[in-house]
């Protein structure tokens, strides 16, 4: 059963601090990146199916000289990469699978934003594929995640939407924030086994995903495959005690929770033999294409009239990355919380890379939106959380408190605030490090320190109408 959480005190805080303990495994001595804004608390991508409370994460590489992985795959980018090439890869790739016009050649999966768009357009109008694509459904749309799938199809494309059972999605979600803080987990499992099981379905070999989790933080060396790691969505074998779904057990949910087969099925990874004995393969676009999210945002606006929303997103700085589900902006807050950087970490980081920022100005940002908590869609996160006993009677029994508040959601928070990364002072918590004290620290502002993000209005682009 899942107890009521309990608020920390400062003098546990302190004392976890003092005998330098950290949660998730994470480098206690905390360190951001000189080329960009990213910290070493941030997590790498992983086999989520195996995730539970105890799984000690991988975190992203610093070398010798304070640089992140993400940094260093940048500069490999601009600087040794032979594009031209891998798009001569690319060419024979679509030869190999393109059909004869009949049918699809290869499957692309998103929700119709500028990702998803650029890959999908991209290759039916360029290099002259058919794709299908393919979209698991958001928790609660955005409107102005509605209106991009509508013009995603309208651009010419098919879409299969799959939306999963919604008393089950909630309940996995629940489940995964109280074991992992981390709401988004479930519907990452749609992201990753959706296409593969259609892919085996509809005998279409050709996958495409958008970029290599490599582009972020995970090891560069992810690079050298175009492909996608098998692992990430097939297991040899399913067993029920050993796949996991939020941190709680296949066997537990069926058990404890009152949950069938016919209501994960969804949620459980595919057996090897059946891809490899069928050949689907899942490749990375932007091993191909050099991957720019800031020009896919532009060439989504210019060729499907991709729409950002009315504002600014909360906890960033921008109005249109990840702006189709609602629960986006929950997912980015708890990663704030368990790990210290926020979505304008994250997105900041990518853009400073990129050049589409300065380190001071990223740095400025970080400052004034990131954790900044979700308070647009509050009400909306605490009635998707709440277990409803008429809905799901004996799942329902699993929680002291089934219904979801802002009171229940603040003092999870505490679960799973590292000691390492946080500090309670005056029963207020606070960051114990920061990327703008950081740079204080080691001079590296000096006369840009006075820069502000208080004009900033996120990213936008106008495309006159005719």
């Amino acid at each position: 059963m899942y107890i009521y959480p309990k608020k920390e005190s400062e003098e546990t805080n302190k004392k976890k601090f003092l005998d330098k303990k950290s949660y998730f495994g994470l480098p206690f001595d905390v360190k951001f990146c000189k080329k960009c804004v990213i910290s070493n608390q941030r997590p790498n991508s992983e086999i989520e199916y195996k995730h539970t409370k105890d799984t000690i994460k991988k975190t992203i590489d610093f070398n010798e000289d304070g640089v992140c992985d993400a940094c260093h795959v940048n500069d490999l980018k601009k600087n040794e990469i032979d594009w031209d090439k891998r798009e001569k890869e690319l060419v024979e790739l679509c030869d190999k699978y393109r059909g004869n016009g009949k049918d699809y050649d290869c499957i692309v999966p998103g929700s119709g934003g500028k990702d998803s768009f650029y890959v999908s357009h991209t290759l039916k109008y360029k290099y002259k594929m058919n794709p299908l694509t393919i979209t698991w459904a958001p928790h609660m749309y955005t409107a102005a995640g509605l209106k991009n799938m509508e013009n995603w199809v309208n651009s010419g494309f098919d879409n299969y939407l799959v939306t999963p059972n919604r008393k089950i999605q909630r309940l996995l979600t629940r489940i995964s924030l109280e074991n992992l803080f981390h709401p988004f987990q479930p519907f990452q499992f749609g992201q990753k086994f959706l296409a593969p099981k259609l892919a085996l379905k509809l005998g279409i070999g050709l996958i495409f995903y958008g970029e290599n989790s490599a582009e972020y933080g995970n090891s560069s060396g992810d690079l050298e495959s175009a492909k996608m790691d098998i692992n990430y969505f097939s297991v040899d074998q399913i067993r029920d005690k050993e796949i996991f779904i939020g941190g709680e057990s296949v066997e537990s949910l069926k058990n404890n929770f009152g949950c069938t087969d016919s209501d994960l099925q969804n949620y459980l990874p595919i057996k090897k033999e059946r891809l490899k004995d069928k050949d689907i393969n899942v490749y990375y676009f932007s091993h191909f294409k050099k991957w720019h999210p800031q020009s896919n945002y532009y060439y989504a606006v210019e060729n499907g009239n991709f729409v950002t929303n009315n504002e600014r997103m909360p906890g960033t700085y921008t109005k249109y990355n990840s702006n189709d589900d609602k629960m986006e902006y929950l997912n980015y807050y708890t990663t704030g919380i368990k790990f210290g950087i926020g979505w304008t970490s994250y997105i900041a980081s990518f853009e400073t890379r990129d050049g589409d920022l300065t380190r001071e100005e990223a740095i400025s940002l970080v400052k004034k939106y990131d954790l900044e908590f979700p308070l647009k869609f509050e009400n909306d996160f605490y009635d998707y959380l709440s277990v409803k006993e008429e809905e799901l009677p004996k799942a329902s029994k699993m929680f002291e408190s089934p219904k979801f508040d802002r009171e229940y959601f603040m003092s999870l928070h505490d679960r799973f605030r590292s000691p390492h990364i946080w500090k309670k002072v005056d029963g207020k918590w606070e960051l114990r490090n920061t990327v703008w004290l950081d740079t204080q620290k080691s001079n590296i502002l000096d006369d840009n320190q006075s820069k502000t993000a208080t004009n900033w209005q996120g990213n936008t682009f106008s495309k006159e109408k005719n």
